[in-house]
């Protein structure tokens, strides 16, 4: 069963949108270039310490001004008991209080675990909590496809059919580390996130003809998984927000669930934005301004994983700032840096 499942996983991927010269990926993932180092112009990320519920809400409340319509909530519900998702107490506030008609919506995996078919996905779901509102796996019936302008890899990617039902999209995030992708934040959460369980997650992660399932990394991949991002994104235009929540920081994603690696990176706080890149950048640059002893496990993830070409990408395509203008929602409005936003953390403590 798991070979001819493999086989129709193969044939999709053989329909890749690929153009026809072979694209050459960028360089230099695993180097970091200090804030001071780069040009242009700067966005706004609104930051907090506060996390719980109230936290959440007030970052948002932030960047909700072109959120309307029918929303959907993009976030990751995790595998079933994932032990650092996004606590769905915290959403349910956020929903209950700012998005009463909104969806949560997820696809299926391209791995076999808890989400992998809708109904082991819908199991999961109500194993995690996620029970208060309607969550739509969007690839559940089918895939469209969604024009990447500007990519070097795809001309479109494959995203679940349910999508373009929604007006708007609300990117609520947990920001930490990731396998294959170094780190996972915003660009993490859609790239992936949006794209279909069979068609567009095997055309970011596989190069055909070949067995390994997850052979595409470092640049590549971050590059591929980034104009997936831009597909979506464009689709929503103005209409699309970006919530990070800095918690439970494992340098395993998600995905790991039960698996994950234990956390060691100090929590932070809740960042919000309308600049994916902006907000993506922030907290890259709070876990780079850590000590050395906080943030060592998390810069070594990301940096071997070459991680950091998914915010270069994004600046050469166009999809945001590297710049940004850090407001402390704490202190009036003050304008920090990301070395201030990292002062006096603790060391994690696994909630009860």
């Amino acid at each position: 069963m798991r070979l001819k499942t493999f086989c129709i996983m193969l044939m999709a991927i053989a329909i890749l949108p690929c153009f026809a010269q072979q694209p050459v990926a960028g360089v230099d993932g695993n180097k970091y270039v200090a804030y001071d180092n780069r040009e242009g112009n700067e966005s706004v990320v609104y930051f907090t310490r506060n996390l719980s519920a109230e936290g959440l809400i007030a970052a948002y409340e932030q960047v909700c001004g072109n959120i309307e319509g029918r929303v959907g909530v993009k976030l990751h519900t995790g595998e079933p008991n994932g032990p650092n998702i996004i606590p769905h107490e915290w959403v349910k506030a956020l929903i209950e209080k700012d998005l009463p008609e909104a969806t949560i919506i997820e696809t299926n995996t391209y791995y076999r675990g808890g989400r992998y078919t809708t109904e082991q996905h819908r199991q999961t779901l109500a194993v995690n909590g996620w029970t208060f509102c309607p969550v739509d796996i969007m690839d559940e019936e089918d895939t469209i496809t969604l024009p990447v302008v500007g990519g070097k890899w795809f001309e479109k990617m494959a995203v679940g059919s349910h999508l373009p039902h929604y007006d708007s999209m609300v990117a609520l995030t947990h920001f930490k580390g990731h396998t294959q992708g170094g780190f996972g934040g915003s660009n993490k959460n859609i790239g992936i996130g949006c794209a279909d369980g069979r068609v567009g997650k095997a055309w970011i992660h596989t190069t055909p003809g070949q067995p390994n399932q997850w052979d595409i990394a470092k640049e590549e991949f971050m590059e591929r998984m980034t104009e997936s991002t831009k597909a979506t994104i464009d689709h929503f235009g103005k209409h699309v927000t970006y919530v990070n929540v800095m918690r439970n920081m494992s340098v395993s994603c998600d995905c790991e669930g039960v698996g994950a690696a234990p956390v060691v990176t100090p929590d932070v706080g809740i960042l919000s934005s309308t600049d994916i890149l902006a907000i993506d950048q922030a907290c890259i640059d709070i876990i780079y301004a850590m000590t050395a002893e906080e943030h060592h496990d998390m810069l070594e993830r990301i940096e071997t994983r070459h991680g950091l070409r998914q915010l270069s990408y994004m600046k050469e395509l166009g999809m945001g700032n590297d710049r940004y203008i850090l407001i402390d929602l704490d202190n009036g409005g003050k304008r920090i840096t990301a070395a201030e936003a990292a002062q006096g953390l603790k060391p994690f403590t696994k909630q009860k």
